[in-house]
Parts: structure tokens; C-alpha cells; sequence
């Protein structure tokens, strides 16, 4: 008999436990998803927000359904209507038909709070227009039917719970900066370094200099070579484009040896220009003279309005070619107290 009632009592003790257990499922399910269900006519619209209590920082997923009859044409909301108070992290609209022909259009927003506490996600309104054979499609006086959810309230938890201490306590006192042996040796290298630098830092410079100095008259040839070539693509000059040919063609020449040699010759007369250049180590006896000659024929057709003939311009343009391509690597006397010594 106590055997008995043992089994009774165990039976009961079990019984109580899965109720228990169901019913707090329950709970836990009922706060996990809000859902709200509303029909008009035809449609039938659907919401569910999940989770119900979210805490900051959460992903809320809000899943709008609308299921209408065959026949019947939906409007869904805009993109991000009435969300503003939540961060659209993503957007997924679709659109299915069901065997039955009816139309089943969904969207679905995954939502990121800004602020914690009372939140509300406002009305979703959805239209529909009824084209189904004798039906009205519209209220009277309006474009389309309309159906809304209502307001759905959303309570946001902090991070920190209500009753968390906010508590400030004292720094760690300070233990002090110990100085091991790997950050001596690093110390020492870049002292070494420093004196290496020190000692070999004219001659280094030296060097860069020099090298950005031919580097930078290989590049004024590169320039004066392709402007020229431009200029000569364009075609023999005629009588009316013949100013603009000498203009640009001793231009080319005079830009080239303000680059390549350091004579300052865009600002200087030709005159002043022929002065200087007499005094330059650089420019040998040959191509001073063949620059006298061009410039003076430049200027005669800039300055004196003269016209020069087709062999007078050919050999103009020679004369330029010319200069450019004997003086590309010649070598500046000053180049040559620049360079580093070599052992």
C-alpha cells in the first residue's frame, strides 16, 4: 500500500513539473515573438516582431505578411516607412503566389535600436485596390483600400541592469617601468645607427643630389621630345599659324635649357639670353651657335611679322631636333664636382 502511494505521489510530483515547465515555455515564447494579426475584406495582414524584449545592441527582426485573395492587387509600405527611430540593417521584400491563385507579399526588416528604454514601432499601413469581377475596387473617393497594424511597444534593456552598482574604484598604483635587455640592445642599435648616419650623411646627400639631378634632366629631355612631337603632329604651319609655330617652338627650346642646363631663358630677351649663354661652361661653341641662329629666326617671324618658307621652317625645326638629341647626356661641369668620390 505505501509502495502505492509512493507511484501516486511520484505520478503527481511529474505531472506538476511539465505543467510547470509548459507553462513557462509558454511565457518564454510569449515575450520572444510579438504577433499581430488584422483582415479586411480579402486581405489578411500579419505581423511579428522578434525579440519581444530586446536588449541594446540586439538584432529585431519585423516580418510584415499580407495574404490576399486572387484578383486583389497589394501596395506594400515604402522602403523604411515609419522606421526612423531604428537602423535599417537589412531588407528583404518577396512576393509568392499560392496555389489558389492568392498573393502572399512579405518584408522583412532586421532593425537595430539607437536608444534604450520605451520604443514603439508605429503603424504599417498596406493598400490594396479590389479587382475581383463585381467587386468595388476602392472606397468612394479613393484610390485604394487601406489596412494597418497597430502600434507595437518595445521596452529596450541597457547593457547594465537597473540595479547595477556604479561603482568607481581607485587606479592600481603605479609598479613602475622595468627596462629589459632586449629594449637595452635596441637602444644601442639606434644609437649606432645614429653615428653611422651622422658620419656617412654629407656623402649620402651628396649623392641623392646628384642623382636627382640627372634624373631631373632626363626628364626635361623626355618633356621637350614629347611637346615637340606634339607640336609636330599638328602638321607644317601655314601662313596664318605661323606665329603660334615659332612661338611654341622656341618655347619647347628655351624651357629645355632653363631645365636641362639652368639657364633662366623664358624670362630673358633673346639678346640677354645670347649674353649669358656665351658665359655658360656647358653649352659648347657648336650648339651656342645654333641657337643664336634659331632664336634670331624665331624672332623674326614673332616680332617682324616675316614669313619664312617651307625650307626655312624645315631647317628650324632641324635646328631643335638637333640640339635636343646632342645635348640629352651631356655631362655639366658642375656635374662633375658633384659626384661622390669613388675609391
Amino acid at each position: 500500500m505505501m509502495r502505492k502511494m509512493h507511484r501516486i505521489q511520484r505520478a503527481v510530483t511529474l505531472l506538476l513539473g511539465v505543467t510547470v515547465g509548459v507553462l513557462l515555455a509558454g511565457a518564454v515564447a510569449a515575450v520572444e515573438t510579438i504577433r499581430q494579426e488584422t483582415t479586411l475584406g480579402p486581405v489578411q495582414l500579419k505581423v511579428a516582431v522578434s525579440p519581444g524584449e530586446p536588449v541594446i545592441g540586439d538584432i529585431i527582426k519585423l516580418e510584415l505578411s499580407v495574404l490576399a485573395a486572387a484578383g486583389v492587387e497589394i501596395l506594400m509600405p515604402e522602403f523604411g516607412e515609419a522606421l526612423g527611430r531604428f537602423e535599417i540593417v537589412d531588407f528583404a521584400p518577396s512576393e509568392d503566389r499560392t496555389p489558389a491563385g492568392e498573393t502572399l507579399a512579405r518584408q522583412v526588416y532586421r532593425l537595430q535600436p539607437v536608444h534604450s528604454g520605451i520604443q514603439s514601432i508605429p503603424p504599417l499601413r498596406v493598400e490594396f485596390v479590389d479587382r475581383r469581377l463585381g467587386q468595388k475596387q476602392a472606397p468612394e473617393g479613393l484610390d485604394a483600400y487601406e489596412i494597418m497594424t497597430d502600434r507595437i511597444a518595445l521596452e529596450v534593456a541597457p547593457i547594465l541592469a537597473k540595479d547595477a552598482p556604479l561603482e568607481l574604484r581607485p587606479r592600481h598604483p603605479d609598479l613602475g617601468r622595468r627596462t629589459t635587455t632586449s629594449e637595452r640592445s635596441i637602444w644601442i642599435a639606434l644609437a649606432v645607427l645614429v653615428v653611422v648616419a651622422l658620419a656617412l650623411g654629407p656623402f649620402a646627400w651628396r649623392f641623392l643630389n646628384a642623382a636627382l639631378e640627372r634624373r631631373r634632366r632626363q626628364s626635361a629631355f623626355e618633356v621637350a621630345r614629347a611637346e615637340l612631337d606634339s607640336l609636330l603632329g599638328g602638321g607644317r604651319p601655314t601662313a596664318e599659324t605661323m606665329d603660334a609655330f615659332y612661338v611654341k617652338l622656341s618655347l619647347i627650346v628655351r624651357t629645355y635649357l632653363e631645365d636641362r642646363f639652368g639657364l633662366r631663358s623664358p624670362e630673358l630677351t633673346t639678346q640677354e639670353f645670347l649674353t649669358e649663354m656665351g658665359r655658360s661652361p656647358d653649352l659648347a661653341r657648336s650648339h651656342q651657335n645654333l641657337l643664336q641662329n634659331f632664336l634670331e629666326e624665331a624672332d623674326l617671324v614673332k616680332f617682324a611679322g616675316h614669313k619664312p618658307d617651307a625650307e626655312v621652317v624645315g631647317t628650324s625645326i632641324a635646328a631643335a631636333e638637333q640640339f635636343l638629341t646632342e645635348t640629352r647626356d651631356f655631362v655639366r661641369v658642375s656635374d662633375v664636382d658633384s659626384e661622390p668620390a669613388r675609391v
